[in-house]
């Protein structure tokens, strides 16, 4: 069986080696995984074990994540056998479909109406709870939990589904976006190139055929070899990009659009947010709490030469945006739309590449207010979209 989750690995193009996975193979011979106290198998240590003795670079966690999951789907159910799994209290087991009328008929609440009334829940409520309109469960159209709809709500624990929460009231962790990921089309990379200064800088290392042809003749036919640098792409880049919740949709075309950034631009900084910008900014997503980067740092440390470019879906509550603690993770003091003006105040020539549907933007308040905040220069994550943003910058 792990000869074959090994080749799943390798198509799914991880770096894999035949002497990491015989360290797989040694570390199960020694037990350092087993059956656990219910003598089932512990899928989890599993996964943490093969993680460790597989994959070598953080950056490809994310496609560990997948390849494993796609191998091994299913694999818990018929391996085991006698654990029985708790319900978690927030577990998912009731949907509702609900009209358009009745989406319409739920009354938004306030900011800090919203705030106290999950207060007052938590203080009251003592149990579990299912559907609904009140009561901080799954399901129903309260404006706590998840699993239901409510068009202002506070997702607590599950998955997003409607899109619409103003608070998530749980740890996240987002991956990095995969700068190796191999383009299928370079297009992408043809459209960047749309945004070019050519410059020759540094060593010489780069034989200059002219100069030793003009200088041997001159020379009577004795050879003289001129060098001169090689040519580059002398624009500078700042990416800001979005990651984590409704990004997750986008991962691949995020990633094919990162790897031909930094092919194409020699001068690249990036930086991640999640939904919007605020105080901070980090570079490693599995370090983001401990390795913070200040937004005002950012501001200083980089000149108004360099070319701003935000991607990101610009989904998200319109809080997030427009008022003081509207964060989901945590009570940001200055509202998102206060970080956006200085970033576009400081760097002139900038960017919105949106990864949704140019479609459905009509339908999102937030992606409205983004744009106003862009002066409209926001640009679909599509071939012709890279194309008008990078003619936009290059002006």
């Amino acid at each position: 069986m792990l000869i074959d989750f090994f080749y799943t690995l390798r198509a799914a193009k991880l770096p894999v080696s035949v002497k990491e996975y015989l360290t797989l193979l040694e570390a199960l011979q020694a037990d350092v995984v087993g059956p656990n106290s219910d003598d089932a198998f512990g899928m989890d240590d599993f996964y943490y074990l093969s993680r460790t003795a597989l994959v070598k670079d953080e950056k490809h966690y994310d496609k560990f994540d997948r390849a494993f999951a796609a191998y091994f789907k299913g694999v818990e159910m018929l391996t085991d056998f006698t654990k029985e799994v708790p319900l978690d209290w927030l577990r998912q087991v009731l949907e509702k479909e609900l009209t358009p009328e009745q989406k319409a008929a739920i009354e938004k609440m306030g900011w800090d109406e919203l705030m106290e009334t999950l207060k007052k829940r938590l203080e009251e409520q003592k149990e579990r709870h299912e559907g609904g309109s009140k009561w901080i469960g799954t399901g129903g159209t309260s404006p706590f939990g998840n699993g239901g709809y409510n068009p202002q709500g506070i997702r607590i624990g599950g998955v997003g589904k409607n899109k619409s929460a103003v608070k998530v009231w749980e740890q996240r962790a987002y991956k990095d976006y995969d700068d190796t990921q191999e383009l299928g089309t370079r297009n992408i990379k043809m459209a960047l190139r749309r945004l070019r200064r050519f410059a020759r800088e540094g060593h010489e290392d780069e034989l200059d055929l002219d100069q030793t042809i003009s200088r041997t003749a001159a020379n009577a036919g004795y050879l003289d070899i001129k060098m001169r640098p090689e040519r580059h792409n002398n624009v500078k880049v700042l990416l800001l990009m979005d990651v984590g919740g409704t990004m997750d949709e986008h991962i691949a075309r995020v990633e094919e659009l990162f790897s031909a950034v930094k092919t194409e631009f020699k001068h690249l900084e990036f930086y991640y947010f999640h939904n919007c910008v605020y105080d901070f900014m980090w570079k490693n997503n599995r370090r983001r709490f401990s390795e913070k980067f200040a937004t005002w740092d950012i501001i200083r440390k980089y000149n108004k030469d360099y070319k701003l470019v935000f991607v990101g879906d610009a989904t998200m509550s319109p809080y997030e945006i427009l008022q003081p603690g509207g964060s989901v993770e945590y009570n940001n003091e200055e509202p998102g739309a206060e970080w956006l003006q200085r970033l576009t105040h400081a760097f002139p020539k900038f960017a919105w590449i949106n990864p949704e549907p140019q479609g459905v933007w009509q339908y999102r308040q937030s992606i409205s207010v983004i744009q106003q905040l862009m002066s409209q220069r926001m640009f679909p994550l599509t071939l012709k979209g890279l194309e008008d943003a990078m003619r936009l910058l290059s002006k």
